[in-house]
C-alpha cells in the first residue's frame, strides 16, 4: 500500500525527468542562448583578427594558461574562489530584491581589516589566519551595511550608494597604505623610499595550501567557497530564514503584511552580500601565490567579475559553481594572453560579449510573454438572443 501510495521506481524516475523537461520557453531559452553565445564567439575572434592576432592562437593560449597543465589549473581554482565567493553574496541579495553593485570596494575593505588585524595582532598558529577571515569578512559586511543605513534613514538609492562607495574604498585602501602610521610598508632598502602597500602578512595568517609546484597546488580558499555555495543553497531553500528572504523578494508588501521585518532583512542581506565579498577580500590577501600585501589594486576586477558571475548564472547558487569556474578559466588565460602581446581588453570584451549572450534570452523571452500577453484581445460575440425572445419582442 505504501509503496502505491509514494509511487515506484519507474513513477520517481519518470517525476525526475518531467522536472528536467525546460518546456516551450526553456527551449527558446536554450536555443537562444545557443545561437547568441556562437555570435560572441564570432565577434571575439574578429576583434582579435582586426587587432593582428590570431584568433585560433589566442584560443591556444587562453587554453594553455587556464586548463592545459597543472599550473594552469592552480591558477584558474585560486581565481574560482573569490569570484563563487561574491556571486553568492550576490544571489543572497538578489533573493530579497535588493541589488548590490559595490562588491569591488567591498572586497577591498575586506582586504583592508584583514591586513589591520594580520598585522596588528600577534596571536599563536592558524588562530590568526582564522581571525583574518572573520575580520575580512566583517570588514566587507560593515561597509555595505553602511548602505542599507543610509537608505534605512535617508533614502539613499542602494544600486547608487554602493557603487560610489567603490571608488572611496580605493582611496581610503590608498591612504591607508600612503601613511606609516597606518599600513604603509615598512622603508626597504638603502634608499628608504617606501612603497604604496602593507608589509607582506605574517605566515601563520596565510591560508593552508595543498601541493606544490609543479604539481596541482590548492589553498583553503577553494574549499571555502565550495563550503559557503552549499550553506547558501540550503540556508536558502531549506530554512525559515530562506523562506522570508524569497517571500520579500517576491513581495515585499506581502512579506510585512506576514510579519517579515522587511527593512531590517533587507539591509541584512546587503550586509550579508559584503560579508562574502569582503571574504573573497581576505582570500585574495591571504592566498600563499599572491604577494599577501594590502595594495589598492588588491580587488583585481574580482568584485565586478563575481557581480558578472552572478548575473550569467541567474542568481541560483549552484549555477554560480561552474559559471565561476569559466570566469576564472577566462581571467587565467587571459593573464597567458597578455603575455602573448594581445591587450588585455579584449579578454574583458570577450567576456562582456559572454555575458550578453547568457542574460539577453530571458529578457527577450520575458519581453515576448509580456507584449503577447498585452495584446487586447477579440472583441467577444453578442450573446444569442433565445427564440422566445425573439418572439415574445
Amino acid at each position: 500500500m505504501r509503496s502505491a501510495a509514494l509511487g515506484g521506481p519507474d513513477d520517481f524516475a519518470r517525476l525526475f525527468l518531467a522536472r528536467l523537461r525546460p518546456g516551450r520557453d526553456g527551449w527558446i531559452t536554450a536555443g537562444l542562448t545557443v545561437v547568441l553565445v556562437a555570435v560572441a564567439l564570432g565577434a571575439s575572434a574578429l576583434l582579435l583578427t582586426l587587432t593582428g592576432a590570431s584568433p585560433s592562437a589566442s584560443a591556444d593560449a587562453i587554453w594553455t594558461g587556464s586548463l592545459a597543465n597543472t599550473a594552469g589549473w592552480t591558477t584558474t581554482l585560486l581565481n574560482a574562489a573569490p569570484l563563487l565567493l561574491v556571486a553568492l553574496g550576490a544571489c543572497i541579495c538578489a533573493a530579497s530584491g535588493t541589488f548590490n553593485i559595490g562588491q569591488e570596494g567591498q572586497v577591498l575593505i575586506g582586504g583592508l581589516v584583514g591586513a589591520f588585524v594580520g598585522l596588528r595582532l600577534a596571536l599563536p598558529g592558524p588562530t590568526l589566519v582564522v581571525v583574518v577571515m572573520l575580520a575580512a569578512a566583517v570588514g566587507g559586511g560593515l561597509w555595505a551595511a553602511l548602505s542599507a543605513l543610509m537608505h534605512r534613514f535617508r533614502g539613499v538609492n542602494v544600486v547608487v550608494s554602493t557603487l560610489l562607495m567603490s571608488f572611496l574604498a580605493i582611496q581610503l585602501v590608498t591612504f591607508t597604505v600612503s601613511n606609516p602610521w597606518l599600513l604603509q610598508e615598512s622603508p626597504q632598502g638603502s634608499s628608504g623610499i617606501a612603497d604604496t602597500q602593507s608589509n607582506p602578512l605574517p605566515s601563520n595568517a596565510l591560508l593552508a595550501h595543498f601541493g606544490e609546484y609543479p604539481s596541482l597546488q590548492l589553498n583553503a580558499g577553494v574549499f571555502i567557497a565550495l563550503v559557503a555555495a552549499i550553506g547558501v543553497v540550503v540556508a536558502l531553500s531549506r530554512s525559515r530564514w530562506g523562506f522570508k528572504v524569497r517571500m520579500l523578494g517576491l513581495n515585499p508588501r506581502t512579506a510585512k503584511h506576514a510579519g517579515v521585518r522587511v527593512a531590517a532583512l533587507g539591509g541584512f542581506t546587503l550586509a550579508l552580500s559584503g560579508a562574502f565579498a569582503g571574504l573573497a577580500g581576505g582570500l585574495l590577501l591571504a592566498s600563499p601565490v599572491s604577494t599577501n600585501r594590502l595594495q589598492a589594486g588588491l580587488s583585481d576586477n574580482v568584485g565586478w567579475d563575481g557581480l558578472l558571475v552572478a548575473l550569467v548564472a541567474r542568481n541560483r547558487p549552484l549555477v554560480a559553481i561552474p559559471v565561476a569556474f569559466v570566469f576564472a578559466m577566462l581571467r587565467a588565460g587571459g593573464d597567458f594572453l597578455s603575455a602573448t602581446g594581445v591587450p588585455s581588453y579584449l579578454v574583458d570584451i570577450v567576456k562582456a560579449l559572454l555575458v550578453l549572450a547568457f542574460v539577453v534570452p530571458p529578457v527577450l523571452i520575458d519581453l515576448y510573454r509580456k507584449r503577447r500577453g498585452a495584446q487586447p484581445s477579440a472583441a467577444p460575440a453578442a450573446p444569442a438572443v433565445p427564440k422566445k425572445m425573439e418572439a415574445a419582442a
